[in-house]
């Protein structure tokens, strides 16, 4: 047997093993205390701080749009919307349902909620109803309990002052596409509410009127509602935009347009300030920035006065007799005599082809300032062609025609200043000198667009290279004077004088009212050419084949300050319907309560074109369907048919 020595001093040892054991054992675990406690503190801490605190960014509001007296054209207004956060929605069919049950959703609606919660971080909110009424905003709250991460939210949205008069300017604000946040990866863009600038305005300066979000750092709880804020950082507005546009003035003119397929721009020759830019009929950028129904983007689509066009800056039209001031320089630059002169019998003869004048009786002798006056295209006609059409290309290039603008629009068509180098180019085929006749009274491939007509007769009212000018920012700008002889655009303007106020003058109707004196150009662009000279019945033309009207004037004539373009498709005679509407215009800007009685008068005119269009259009279809049923009776029984034929009746005019 062992000795109990021996047995002590073994149990000795592995108490002393055992000791180490659980010494070596606590030591790790002290040592790893203190690595995380002190080594990894922080990062442990931030973690912990994370699954309590939640950090949520806040949408910047959008900044303004004003005018150039600081009145808002676009806006933010409070309104109240429903946001849904996925990860705190541990059934989104059945709180979708519930939300169904307090107000309806629609089912592309609710598809949209369900692919935005599968393709975006479950913590960003997705919007699921906005601009909601009170009294639905107050139902969900009391619902709340019942509505898992749904939030009731008091936001913000974008809105516009009379939208329809300035939606191609200052264009929309909507949602922001995948394919945005797919290029910047900025989750500011999947925030509920917030929205980027789609076209005019709103688009090209997004980034000074986007600003920067706010964000919160929250008390949350597992399921990650909100308990109460510990820090808010607010967000910054974007900036506000002054634009050179006149509010109250632009109102004024698409009143004065009416329902009429229209585009005038009016302009300060001394500072190229835009007053009034408008374009009409447009869509309405109110619902554009909410929700455009498929149906209402088909009827947009299908309507024949294009609304969804900005003609302005994107639309191109023969100018028309509007060029005829442009080749007036030509001829005087040519070394012409102003006085040389030729006899308009209504027709002129040149390459075995009568070229017709607008008045078929003619205008007898007349030179270069009667033949402007009295719009004399056999006048422009011999004298266009001795100039040469790269002489006119010329004068028409340095008076803005042919180019574009640096103005904070999207696109701009820049229309035709043809030459013969142009058609080579373009179409491989030599200049043909009928072609010049033709161009010379601004038909053929001429195309401009409202703006650059606005720029030609600003800089032929103030002999100055105008520039056109939407932002005020920084100094009003000088403008160089134009390389011409200030006697050539004396007489230019001598002859647009009298076409308002001379003797024989193609836009008697646009003479003032008031102490102002104004000059001007009538035009008349052909949609179709004329039949042997002879010119169509308006009223038995379809609307889409009528001539375009236009016009274009600054005033006061001795004193230029401000220049105006105007062109009412398919409208007729220039003189006829853009002169007066300029007139008015004009009228405005010195004078608004006359002005704001001729609108008046106009808007009763327009009424009254309403109700005989609708009768016109009632007469139409009556008439259509009395000829489907005769022609299904034919097919049912062709004797009867063909007795009710013979028999008398009354002419339907449409």
């Amino acid at each position: 047997m062992r000795s109990e020595a021996e047995q002590e001093m073994r149990f000795t040892r592995r108490a002393l093993l055992l000791g180490a054991g659980q010494a070596a054992v606590g030591l790790a675990l002290v040592g790893r205390m203190w690595w995380l406690t002190v080594r990894e503190g922080d990062k442990y801490k931030l973690a912990a701080e994370q699954n309590r605190v939640a950090l949520r960014l806040i949408a910047p509001r959008r900044g303004w749009i004003v005018d150039r007296f600081g009145k808002p054209l676009a806006y933010n207004r409070p309104d109240y919307r429903l946001e849904l956060t996925p990860d705190d929605t541990p059934d989104l069919d059945g709180t979708l349902a519930a939300i169904n049950r307090i107000v309806p959703l629609a089912p592309e609606e609710v598809t949209r909620i369900r692919q935005a919660a599968a393709s975006q971080p479950g913590y960003i909110p997705i919007a699921i109803m906005e601009d909601l009424p009170w009294e639905v905003f107050a139902a969900v709250n009391v619902r709340l309990p019942e509505l898992p991460g749904v939030a009731p939210v008091r936001g913000f949205s974008r809105a516009y002052a009379n939208g329809t008069a300035y939606a191609h300017l200052l264009g929309y604000v909507a949602k922001p596409g995948p394919a945005e946040y797919a290029r910047t990866k900025d989750k500011l863009l999947l925030l509920p509410g917030f929205k980027v600038g789609k076209d005019g305005v709103e688009r090209i300066l997004d980034a000074r009127l986007r600003g920067k979000p706010g964000a919160k750092r929250e008390v949350v709880t597992a399921k990650g509602r909100p308990v109460r804020t510990l820090a808010s950082l607010p967000d910054t507005p974007g900036e506000t935009v002054k634009l050179t546009i006149n509010r109250d003035f632009q109102d004024f003119i698409a009143r004065r347009i009416g329902p009429q397929s229209a585009s005038v721009v009016v302009m300060d020759v001394l500072t190229g300030d835009i007053l009034a830019q408008v374009s009409l009929p447009a869509f309405d950028p109110n619902v554009f920035s909410v929700k455009v129904g498929r149906d209402q983007w088909a009827a947009l689509q299908a309507d024949d006065k294009h609304p969804l066009l900005n003609k302005t800056i994107n639309a191109a039209y023969p100018p028309g007799s509007t060029f005829k001031p442009m080749t007036s320089l030509a001829i005087l630059d040519s070394g012409i005599d102003p006085k040389a002169g030729i006899v308009c019998r209504g027709g002129y003869s040149f390459g075995g082809h009568v070229f017709h004048c607008h008045l078929r009786r003619g205008h007898g002798r007349v030179d270069l300032v009667p033949g402007l006056t009295k719009s004399c295209d056999v006048y422009f006609y011999h004298f266009g062609r001795l100039a040469g059409m790269d002489a006119i290309a010329r004068a028409a290039k340095q008076f803005g025609l042919g180019g574009k603008f640096e103005l904070p629009m999207p696109s701009q068509r820049s229309g035709i200043v043809p030459s013969p180098a142009w058609k080579e180019e373009r179409y491989h085929k030599p200049w043909l000198p009928g072609e010049t006749l033709s161009c010379a009274i601004g038909q053929g491939y001429v195309l401009a667009n409202p703006l650059q007509l606005a720029v030609m007769t600003a800089r032929v009212a103030s002999g100055l290279q105008v520039q056109p000018r939407l932002i005020v920012e920084g100094t009003q700008p000088g403008f160089a004077p134009m390389a011409l002889p200030a006697d050539y655009l004396g007489l230019v303007r001598q002859g647009m004088e009298a076409v308002v106020n001379g003797a024989g003058g193609t836009a008697h109707r646009a003479k003032l009212k008031i102490d102002v004196r104004m000059a001007g150009k009538t035009g008349t662009a052909q949609v179709i050419g004329m039949n042997g000279g002879k010119r169509r019945s308006e009223s038995a033309t379809p609307w889409k084949l009528r001539d375009h009207a236009l016009f274009v004037c600054y005033a006061p004539a001795d004193n230029p300050r401000y220049a105006v373009s105007i062109i009412v498709e398919h409208g007729g005679h220039g003189g006829t319907v853009c002169a007066p509407i300029a007139a008015d215009a004009i009228t405005f800007l010195y004078d608004q309560e006359v002005a704001m009685a001729n609108l008046a008068k106009a808007e009763e005119g327009f009424a009254e074109q309403t109700r005989k269009e609708a009768a016109r259009l009632k007469a139409l279809e009556r008439a259509q369907e009395a000829a489907r049923s005769a022609a299904a009776a034919q097919a049912a029984d062709p004797a009867a048919a063909a007795a009710t034929a013979n028999a008398p009746r009354a002419a339907i005019r449409t």
